[in-house]
């Protein structure tokens, strides 16, 4: 996640593209959590007895965090977005962006499976909603890699900022769901 974050936004700032740079701030949010999830599990695997007091404060406080960076990036993207719209701006083609775009695409489902065959075996809700994170990154990067080679092939103005507005529905669908606090709906993941 470190690399995806740090390829999406480089490589979004060299393009100009506010879609692979919203796609490298999200993957950022998604390594917050994973820190978060990973502190968790590990007080908790270490603990005779964990406070589970102090671990679901954690979690909650971690959770609304990404939700609010979630609905920050939202507003980014829309306001960018419609900029982007209103001037005319075009991105460059990034092969990098693309690059990390298909490696995304084909990794994250496979590992968001992974994630919630091992969440099921423990029993964790908390890598369970990790999962789903991993799979919405997924979906995302299935957008991304359709704006970024329709731009690399067709070259319009506007396919950055319409493709970037496209993902807004997840930002706020996973903001939600992080907000609210119920978790997540796992067992209607694949």
């Amino acid at each position: 996640m470190i690399v995806e974050a740090t390829v999406a936004v480089s490589a979004g700032v060299l393009a100009h593209s506010v879609l692979l740079l919203a796609f490298g701030i999200d993957s950022g949010i998604e390594l917050l959590s994973a820190c978060v999830l990973y502190w968790r599990l590990s007080k908790e695997g270490s603990a005779h007895s964990p406070d589970e007091q102090t671990i679901a404060r954690v979690e909650k406080r971690s959770a609304r965090l990404g939700g609010f960076l979630l609905i920050a990036l939202a507003l980014y993207v829309v306001m960018q977005g419609g900029y982007g719209l209103v001037r005319h701006d075009a991105a460059d083609t990034s092969w990098a962006g693309i690059g990390v775009a298909v490696v995304a695409a084909f990794c994250m489902p496979v590992l968001a499976r992974a994630k919630l065959r091992i969440a099921n075996e423990m029993g964790s809700r908390a890598l369970r909603a990790d999962a789903v994170e991993t799979l919405t990154c997924g979906y995302l990067s299935w957008v991304l890699l359709a704006g970024l080679g329709a731009n690399a092939l067709l070259h319009l103005w506007w396919l950055d900022s319409v493709a970037v507005l496209l993902i807004v529905p997840f930002l706020i669908r996973e903001a939600r769901e992080a907000l609210s606090g119920k978790g997540c709906r796992c067992s209607n993941v694949p």
